[in-house]
């Protein structure tokens, strides 16, 4: 897969297919059973250049953390202990009552959770281009949030991030993206 910078690449395939474990080797979470990863021309991705939209925000969230401090985490790690909150313009950006910061990721909906994760991509990407993979990045959110979401993602890619994106769902990929890879459908 060659998913260049400025670009959204999609991926689709049926359930089995290895979207996610896809994105897991992207992301340096799994190691590829074979094959070769290069990041430009290095095989790893710089530190703290990779973000990854899970399609279970509830799985990758601290649940002891609040709103605020998920969108925060990536100033938190580059600043260390002082540094100027980004919440609330994020907040808006994604979407997110501003009043929602201080809950925790059991006093919110999916969706809400969601957001703020995009949120959380969004201020790692205050840093530079990101390579941001989206596994399934609007399955928790209703209409009028997908499309809030979709247009993000674009703003992160012609700021010059890469995206990857997988989805089920062929209107998505066909609607945002311009590069789309189908995955075989898995034997047995």
């Amino acid at each position: 897969v060659h998913a260049p910078a400025g670009v959204i690449t999609g991926i689709t395939g049926a359930s089995g297919s290895g979207k996610t474990t896809l994105l897991r080797v992207l992301a340096g979470l799994q190691i590829p059973d074979a094959g070769d990863l290069r990041y430009g021309d290095a095989p790893k991705p710089p530190s703290g250049s990779v973000a990854l939209l899970a399609q279970h925000p509830r799985l990758v969230c601290n649940p002891r953390w609040t709103l605020r401090q998920i969108i925060d985490e990536p100033l938190a790690i580059r600043a260390g202990r002082r540094f100027e909150s980004a919440a609330e313009p994020t907040a808006a950006r994604v979407g997110l009552d501003a009043e929602l910061l201080e809950r925790y990721p059991g006093q919110v909906s999916d969706g809400q959770l969601q957001r703020a994760c995009l949120g959380r991509v969004l201020t790692q990407g205050a840093a530079g281009p990101l390579l941001v993979l989206c596994d399934e990045p609007t399955a928790m959110l209703d209409p009028i949030a997908s499309g809030s979401v979709v247009a993000l993602l674009r703003g992160i890619a012609d700021a010059g991030s890469t995206v990857v994106l997988v989805s089920h769902d062929p209107a998505l990929i066909e609607a945002l993206t311009e590069r789309a890879l189908a995955l075989p459908t898995p034997l047995g």
